[in-house]
């Protein structure tokens, strides 16, 4: 599992890419990045790039229901963009645990996604 944290314009969009299985180690990196913005701005974007993605472990679940909980109205915008089927599906199933505008992109479309979190 590898997590990159990138902050873009500011740190106003959060670029978050995420290889392999979601642990709980990986929460413990974006998080607080995430959190900071979020002080410094009220409100973020967030653009979530999956790449040979394979879910999350038990302890990374609870991790994100616990930021989802918190941050329900901190998020403006969220992109997903990944490469399968049931990814895409990730970004209807987020849609009640946040206010944000949420968008699915194929990986080829990446540079579509990155034009839209910042609109």
């Amino acid at each position: 599992m590898t997590c990159m944290v990138t902050e873009i314009a500011d740190g106003k969009v959060i670029e978050v890419e995420l290889t392999g299985k979601l642990t709980k180690e990986a929460y413990e990196v974006f998080v607080p990045a995430t959190e900071a913005q979020i002080e410094k701005h009220g409100k973020v974007r967030m653009l979530v790039i999956l790449s040979d993605f394979h879910g999350w472990d038990m302890g990374a679940l609870w991790e994100d229901l616990k930021f989802d909980v918190k941050h329900f109205n901190h998020i403006e915008k969220l992109a997903i963009v990944g490469e399968s089927k049931w990814e895409k599906g990730m970004a209807l199933f987020c849609r009640p645990f946040t206010t944000a505008s949420i968008k699915y992109f194929d990986k080829a479309d990446l540079d579509a996604a990155r034009t839209w979190i910042q609109e």
